[in-house]
């Protein structure tokens, strides 16, 4: 997640207008939804291309990015596929199990196939928007929106504490592993059990000392955004 943070900062579209890249987000969901499966599958490439040379990475990278929602999205698309019914002629395939026939029927492939490749592309919409808007133009982009201040704020406090949460995670992770932490899988249960429990404490750590700092600095409720 850091690293995607950093790429945000790298892109050659870093400085460029966030309403701009705000308006053409909007004009790529549009297409990712309005457009059929081929036209999908159009934007889906354009916007890889496009994403893969904006940030300087390769296209393997952002295929790998693409991996861990394809694996969500393809128990989705299963389950569209497969149905049950008392009328098996309405069936490409099925098998009969507990008075039903279960199997694939074409209605099921046609929806699975448009759910799919209009995802994918609005997933990569999301890539491309997310991977060059950095945060401090997010929340320019949220002002200019008049998006109230108190939102903002809980916005802005809460992508700071996902990256604590994320730095002290690794941390402790990387420090029992260099003890064995994980070489066994009892280790491993252990060693998560004792992750948990040590993470909460050192968050809550991290904001008694983000407390203090923000009370040094004469803060009175109000950050200046």
């Amino acid at each position: 997640m850091l690293n995607l943070e950093t790429l945000s900062y790298q892109s050659r579209w870093c400085h460029k207008d966030p309403r701009i890249k705000f308006a053409m987000y909007v004009v790529f969901m549009t297409l990712a939804m309005v457009l059929p499966p081929l036209g999908q599958f159009a934007v889906l490439c354009g916007l890889t291309i496009l994403t893969c040379y904006l940030l300087h990475i390769s296209v393997l990278r952002y295929l790998k990015w693409l991996l861990i929602p394809i694996g969500f999205l393809s128990v989705g698309v299963l389950a569209i596929v497969l149905t049950g019914t008392q009328r098996p002629e309405t069936l490409l395939w099925g098998y009969p199990i507990a008075g039903y026939w279960w199997g694939i029927d074409a209605l099921g492939i046609q929806t699975a196939n448009q759910t799919f490749w209009r995802s994918l592309a609005s997933l990569a919409a999301t890539f491309w928007f997310m991977l060059n808007m950095p945060f401090e133009q997010l929340i320019k982009l949220l002002k200019f929106c008049r998006v109230p201040h108190l939102l903002i704020e809980q916005i802005l406090l809460t992508w700071r504490f996902i990256f604590i949460f994320v730095e002290e995670a690794v941390a402790i992770h990387n420090a029992q592993a260099l003890r064995f932490g994980y070489c066994s899988l009892g280790n491993s249960y252990r060693s998560l059990a004792m992750l948990v429990s040590m993470l909460f404490s050192r968050v809550l750590s991290r904001y008694q000392q983000m407390s203090v700092a923000l009370e040094l600095k004469l803060y009175q409720g109000d950050f200046h955004l």
